[in-house]
């Protein structure tokens, strides 16, 4: 690939890992306005669990999507490495690749932070 098609599939990956945010924050926002309002204290555990299940879903879908986006994107990034005389911005992208490894570890970590909350606000 030419070094300019893999640096439009540069930006169409970050399009993408900005999309798989979209839904998981969406129910965030829901089970945070929920919780606020104290919905949760009078609700049945079935209800409960139901809230804790659709966050959880959505977030390991989300996270499903983000390690693909991101695996593709290592890849990409390899190429781009191995282009002769690149321009700044691929050579910038090419030494991504530390990066990627540690937005990786940040999704895991923040999803795992964010459920446990969600857990402690739903069922607390």
């Amino acid at each position: 690939m030419t070094e300019e098609a893999l640096l439009k599939l540069w930006n169409e990956k970050r399009v993408q890992l900005i999309l798989a945010q979209i839904a998981p924050a969406l129910v965030l926002i829901a089970i945070f306005v929920l919780a606020a309002q104290g919905t949760f204290v009078g609700a049945s555990n079935a209800s409960r669990y139901l809230a804790i299940a659709v966050a959880a879903v959505t977030g390991i879908l989300a996270m499903v999507s983000q390690f693909a986006v991101i695996r593709e994107a290592n890849a990409l990034v390899a190429d781009l490495g191995k282009i002769q005389n690149s321009s700044e911005v691929a050579k910038k992208i090419a030494g991504s690749k530390s990066f990627l490894s540690l937005s990786a570890a940040i999704i895991v970590g923040l999803g795992l932070l964010i459920f446990a909350l969600i857990v402690w606000s739903v069922l607390g």
